[in-house]
């Protein structure tokens, strides 16, 4: 029952096992040759019917005293018979029992067929799968100056340029966001917290003032500042007249605040229009003390460190550095898919000047190659016996007679021949010997 269901139906009559033996397909070309291989039994077989015809008539003419030379013909003929029958043994021994007679050390194939398995396994990985024959090979390939010319062609970078490109698209497309951007968050911040900001931006801040590069920003403020008194200018005076005493009468009150609003608008506007306004002098003096103080102060640097903690914790900043890693994937995909974008053009001209470099660069090949051989053959050392395990492993989960079968259509014509050729070479072994037999009077 069990080996019934193991079987599925083939439509052109022959069964192939399911599972795991039926990747061992039996197919249709296999059953052509199968047939070629029945035509040469026949062949045979009837090679061995006409020996055994013409031995019993050469005996039955030896008998009726037809001469001497029927002696011959019937050694002849019995050497061919033992011959064809001794290589019909040998050859229906591989792949069944002879006449069905549980005979030792016959159907090999079916009965061995794992033992031969594990034997394959062990020669591929002794002979194939070894270093020194890893590297002989990739030196003898000489990988570095073809994959150099190979790359160096156009069409071949755009292949590679659009493989690599559905390879990042797929990878990215693979990953969840939100776990991606959990990855991002905490990197950054476990990476911003391990880092004291305060000196980096110091150093930086002084270089800024050194070169004037804060100026731009200082007239900016400026400018700033002056429209807005310009517009605003109620609203300060309002702000003036609000915080006087009460004792006091209000058109002093409302003088004081004109005053003081005409006083800091000629102030900004004196500022905004006088690069060297001393209150600029000022403010440059005010930026160099504090970038050194952010590098030595003490007191300077924590107080950094805390903000930037706080400002970390927050959770709108957590949402702005994890959204990040939306955008960036956006403009990846988007880059990767358009043919003419800069990335997917850098990435062709990089490979061909790769390729260049390769295909006449003979220090940047031999380093090319010896990556190459290095990672095969930690490989093949490394993962030898998983490389054979899947030739065994393989082999094991093969039917035993669907295997057979297979492996006889496959040599069994081949091994057709060595019957013909017993059959003839044992005639001539046997014709030989009666010849030397009666030369020497045996």
């Amino acid at each position: 029952m069990g080996r019934t269901q193991d079987r599925t139906d083939r439509t052109d009559g022959t069964e192939a096992p399911a599972g795991r033996a039926g990747v061992f397909a039996y197919s249709a070309a296999d059953e052509e040759k199968r047939r070629g291989v029945r035509r040469m039994k026949a062949t045979a077989t009837g090679l061995l019917a006409l020996v055994a015809v013409v031995y019993v008539l050469a005996k039955w003419a030896q008998h009726g005293n037809a001469g001497g030379w029927a002696g011959y013909v019937a050694a002849a003929a019995e050497a061919g018979m033992v011959g064809a029958l001794a290589d019909w043994f040998a050859v229906t021994a591989l792949f069944r029992r002879p006449l069905g007679l549980p005979i030792p050390h016959t159907a090999i194939i079916p009965t061995k067929k794992d033992q031969l398995g594990a034997s394959l396994g062990e020669f591929v990985g002794e002979n194939f799968l070894s270093a020194d024959v890893v590297r002989t090979r990739l030196r003898a390939l000489g990988i570095g100056g073809r994959l150099g010319a190979w790359l160096a062609e156009p069409e071949h970078a755009d292949r590679v340029t659009a493989e690599l490109s559905a390879a990042l698209r797929g990878a990215l497309t693979v990953l969840r966001d939100s776990d991606v951007q959990a990855v991002v968050g905490e990197a950054i911040t476990r990476r911003a917290e391990a880092v004291e900001i305060a000196p980096g931006v110091g150093k930086t801040l002084e270089k800024v003032v050194a070169d004037g590069g804060h100026r731009r920003i200082v007239d900016l403020v400026c400018v700033r500042a002056h429209d807005w008194l310009v517009t605003h200018g109620d609203s300060v005076m309002d702000a003036v007249q609000g915080g006087a005493p009460g004792w006091t009468p209000r058109f002093v009150d409302r003088k004081v605040g004109e005053r003081v609003y005409k006083e800091l608008l000629r102030f900004v506007t004196e500022m905004r229009d006088m690069p060297e306004h001393p209150a600029r002098g000022a403010v440059d003096r005010f930026l160099a003390d504090f970038a050194v103080d952010l590098q030595s102060d003490t007191e300077t640097r924590a107080r950094v460190e805390r903000l930037k903690s706080e400002i970390l914790a927050r959770g709108e900043v957590q949402d702005v550095i994890a959204s990040a890693w939306s955008a960036v994937r956006a403009m990846i995909i988007s880059a990767a898919e358009d043919e003419r974008s800069e990335l997917r053009l850098r990435v062709r001209a990089s490979l061909m000047s790769l390729g260049a470099r390769l295909a006449t660069d003979g220090r940047l090949q031999a380093k090319v190659e010896g990556w190459t051989e290095g990672a095969l053959v930690y490989v093949v050392t490394t993962y030898r016996s998983e490389i054979t395990s899947l030739i065994t492993d393989t082999v094991a989960g093969w039917d035993a007679e669907h295997t057979s079968r297979k492996i006889e259509a496959h040599i069994g014509r081949d091994l057709q021949f060595i019957r013909i050729n017993g059959t003839v070479v044992g005639a001539l072994a046997g014709l030989a010997i009666y010849t030397l037999s009666q030369a020497f009077g045996a």
